[in-house]
């Protein structure tokens, strides 16, 4: 009898392209450390982004000027990804190179875990998209880019977000045209960045076909509207990248002015987590549950008694 033939496992681009076929709103909850990967898997996110922006700010102290390297956002994916079950979004940026070295970053970042990577369209150094001053390289370069990493499926299967940034230096029209154009090469959605009104919003909808990204930075360019109404409007992801790291740094300078100005941090403990939650929150049990589940039983054998029930003596 034949064997029958390995079932191929889901790959988690597939994972997301399923939680897409739901016809949902889907929220990326943005991470960048430890904490705040713990802090998204423990919200229940269905997806997961891990943004450039704040893990600049984070690793390095330093804007979103294009600081960070290839390395450096593959080795934080390498540490973060194992955190959350939901499939992982990566930041890509421009790929960090030509044709070669964006194929490269798609190969790390499947080795670190992530379902898919967004890749843009920006002059390397890049910018944040909701900057001023952005530039963008022809919209053929980007799309060879593109092209190279749809082209390493199915042995190297990601989830392409093409993500333009056309809109600031080139207009609303030319950056829907990039989208369209990234649609068709088959990426699996667009991200027109930082449009400034309803209006862009709808017209980004109407214009580009299949899922589309809407990205929600507070104080931004982009008007700030709920999930449900971004759904409504034709935008099927909808990811908030700064909203924790923004959140994280009043919370600290909170504490810090606390310590600073009342010499104590009693005024805040409510806002805090308890020291007992946050060490659970880290993982703390499943340790000390692993290093008593590694003691390895030991039986102690005694000694047989002499034939007739007296133990030798010593020399």
């Amino acid at each position: 009898m034949a064997a029958k033939p390995p079932v191929a496992r889901p790959s988690a681009a597939d994972r997301v392209r399923k939680l897409l076929a739901r016809d949902e709103p889907l929220v990326m909850g943005g991470f960048y450390d430890g904490v705040s990967a713990r802090l998204v898997e423990r919200a229940g996110f269905p997806l997961a982004f891990m943004g450039g922006y704040a893990v600049a700010a984070s690793m390095l102290g330093e804007p979103d000027i294009g600081l960070l390297t290839q390395a450096e956002m593959a080795d934080a994916a390498r540490r973060l990804c194992r955190l959350i079950s939901a499939p992982v979004l990566v930041d890509a940026d421009t790929g960090y190179g030509n044709v070669p070295n964006v194929v490269r970053t798609a190969e790390l970042y499947a080795q670190a875990g992530a379902a898919g990577l967004f890749l843009e369209d920006q002059v390397w150094p890049k910018r944040c998209g909701h900057m001023a001053g952005k530039e963008v390289v022809e919209r053929r370069d980007w799309l060879t880019k593109l092209n190279a990493v749809v082209k390493l499926r199915p042995a190297l299967d990601m989830f392409v977000v093409a993500r333009t940034d056309a809109r600031g230096p080139k207009g609303l029209k030319e950056a829907i045209v990039r989208g369209r154009a990234a649609r068709d090469l088959g990426v699996d959605a667009v991200f027109v960045e930082a449009p400034q009104s309803v209006a862009e919003l709808d017209a980004i909808a109407l214009g580009v076909p299949g899922p589309k990204i809407a990205n929600m930075v507070e104080w931004g360019r982009t008007p700030l509207l709920s999930p449900k109404e971004l759904h409504q409007r034709g935008f099927d992801l909808i990811v908030y990248p700064v909203a924790a790291i923004l959140a994280q740094a009043r919370a600290i300078e909170d504490v810090y002015s606390a310590l600073r100005h009342e010499g104590g941090t009693a005024s805040l403990m409510s806002r805090m987590f308890p020291f007992e939650e946050f060490n659970h929150l880290m993982g703390l049990d499943r340790q000390r549950e692993r290093e008593r589940a590694a003691v390895p039983i030991v039986e102690v054998k005694r000694e047989a008694p002499p034939p007739n029930g007296r133990r030798r003596r010593s020399a």
